[in-house]
């Protein structure tokens, strides 16, 4: 029967993958029923609106990243939600951060909460790294760019968060003062950053 090939390969993607997008099944040439025959038969665990995983797997750290990565593959993960992936604030933000160019309108999204700034240009274009979690690819700004956002958008954040995060990034090398020099230029800030640098510098 070619309903039991379906099956077989589209939970063989969802192990391999990770979190399964309804879209993906496209690649593979299964029709999206599946989806719903697995769900309903426990083989698959619907986690959102066209999200779905294996069942008793295990839930990470990146977790929620990871289901807003999928669904919204171009964000970049900004500020706050930056901050907490390369360790550097002590917050546990309610929301995830995202950056989209310009005119972007806010993704609909059911679950995770979602927080969105707009950057143009460079500002948005400079500074995104990838890193692969729980098989999706996130797009997160490098710990330097991330801290020169926090200062162009302290008043989303707080000039204390911005601060913390700059004190910690220089202490455990995450930022060298090169790039939050490069960002600090790119995103207009280099005047309000400098005195705050050069009282880390010299600490």
């Amino acid at each position: 029967m070619p309903m039991d090939t379906h099956t077989q390969r589209v939970l063989d993607l969802a192990s391999q993958k990770g979190l399964l997008r309804a879209s993906d099944l496209d690649a593979i040439k299964a029709p999206r029923v599946v989806l719903t025959r697995l769900t309903a038969a426990g083989l698959l665990e619907k986690i959102g609106r066209g999200l779905y995983r294996l069942p008793n797997q295990p839930v990470s750290e990146h977790d929620s990243l990871a289901m807003v990565a999928a669904k919204v593959p171009q964000a970049v993960f900004c500020l706050l939600t930056a901050l907490q992936f390369h360790g550097l604030t002590t917050q546990l933000p309610r929301q995830i951060w995202i950056a989209m160019p310009r005119g972007s309108h806010t993704p609909r999204i059911d679950y995770p909460p979602i927080r969105m700034v707009q950057m143009t240009g460079d500002a948005h274009a400079a500074g995104i790294e990838e890193h692969l979690r729980d098989g999706v690819k996130l797009r997160v700004y490098s710990a330097a760019k991330t801290i020169v956002d926090c200062f162009r958008h302290r008043n989303k954040i707080g000039l204390d968060v911005a601060l913390e995060a700059l004190k910690d990034a220089w202490r455990t090398r995450k930022a060298s003062a090169d790039d939050l020099w490069r960002y600090a230029k790119v995103c207009r800030v280099a005047n309000v950053m400098r005195p705050y640098m050069e009282v880390v510098a010299h600490q």
